[in-house]
């Protein structure tokens, strides 16, 4: 026994310094803040239909040809699915043959893509801007910041009617390579803007946004959905009408973290969950000094584990309703789904190609009847 609590004595000699340590010291540009009042850590949204075995029901498309491929657009008159990949390149795949074609490089890393109505493809390129590229690929830069503040994450997009440009700068302080450095810190560096073609005009409609991702105009046009990827949950943004300019609920309490939104044109909303929610994530959203310490580990010793799993995705109503969930324990920041006639496709950035799942042979496919 005494030897035991000799080597308790020795353990807490060697960690309560370094606790204490850690605690008192404050690593420059890092400041973990505690999670807004309103996160909750009580029971997550559930869908009637759930598919938990996604892979197995996925095949691949364009293996080895797409890089981490992170957001998607269809082109249904040319037959033409759109991404973004790590390497720089958006590439399209034909529907349905898969076949690959790099299309044009943006200098940057592309993330959120979507259509314009002259036929253009507007493209969020996390380290360049917000750019547009033509139907003869040229190039455009169309903005890059806003009140004087340049953007640093450049991530979702969506195009209205009218041609507005909608999208989100993920983080003003931390760029792409840090993104996770942004969450541990917690604090609300997103703004969700607009950008007027007509004028040339950049306008932030919400600023103090924790991390802002995807962007989904409604199909009336009145107003849009954005996603906070950390506080798991996502907001309506009204752009015209009585509510002009305001911000309300549209679901909250996701079962993980969510990336892109995409409307699928039969009144359904696709949610992208990049991770499910986990007891260690609970435990790090919980206690900023355990963000700090994960923090210290990963900057000064080595990466750790951030038990990224359980990805997948939930399609919601119009009202905000869960229909369906696709996830699957071995699926990893799966940032991008896209309902294309029966097939549900879908990116990962962890893997050099696209999946497509087909939902008339899915249960959860049920749902959508």
């Amino acid at each position: 026994m005494a030897v035991f609590f000799s080597g308790v004595k020795a353990v807490l000699v060697v960690v309560v310094p370094v606790l204490l340590a850690v605690a008192l010291y404050s690593p420059e540009g890092f400041s973990p803040a505690p999670m807004p009042h309103e996160y909750s850590y009580g029971t997550v949204v559930s869908a009637p239909r759930h598919e938990a075995r996604a892979l197995a029901a996925s095949e691949r498309v364009g293996e080895g040809r797409l890089p981490a491929p992170e957001d998607m657009a269809y082109d249904a008159g040319g037959g033409w699915l759109y991404t973004g990949c790590a390497d720089g390149w958006v590439r399209r795949v034909s529907v349905p043959s898969g076949d690959v074609e790099d299309w044009v490089r943006t200098g940057g890393r592309p993330l959120g893509v979507a259509l314009a109505p002259d036929g253009g493809l507007v493209v969020a390129d996390a380290y360049v801007g917000q750019l547009k590229v033509s139907p003869d690929r040229a190039v455009e830069l169309l903005t890059d910041e806003a009140e004087g503040l340049k953007f640093d994450l450049t991530d979702g997009v969506d195009v209205a009617a009218d041609g507005t440009i909608y999208f989100t700068d993920a983080s003003h302080k931390h760029s792409l390579e840090h993104f996770m450095v942004d969450l541990l810190e917690a604090r609300p560096h997103g703004r969700l803007m607009s950008f007027d073609p007509s004028t040339r005009r950049t306008a932030v409609l919400v600023r103090d946004l924790y991390f802002a991702n995807g962007v989904a105009v409604s199909p009336d046009q009145d107003s849009l959905i954005f996603c906070e990827s950390l506080m798991r949950k996502c907001s309506t943004y009204h752009i015209r009408g009585d509510k002009k300019g305001t911000v309300d609920k549209f679901i909250d309490k996701l079962p993980g973290f969510p990336d892109n939104i995409r409307y699928d044109g039969e009144g359904r909303y696709w949610i992208a969950i990049s991770a499910g929610r986990t007891l260690p994530w609970d435990v790090l959203t919980k206690y900023p000094f355990v963000r700090k310490l994960v923090y210290l580990i990963d900057k000064f010793v080595v990466g750790t584990a951030h038990n990224l799993k359980n990805a997948g995705a939930m399609s919601v109503s119009l009202a905000g309703e869960p229909v369906s969930m696709y996830s699957d324990p071995g699926l990893a920041l799966t940032t991008g789904w896209l309902k294309v006639g029966d097939y549900l496709y879908y990116g990962s950035l962890t893997n050099p190609f696209l999946s497509k799942i087909n939902l008339a042979k899915s249960p959860a496919g049920e749902a959508l009847e």
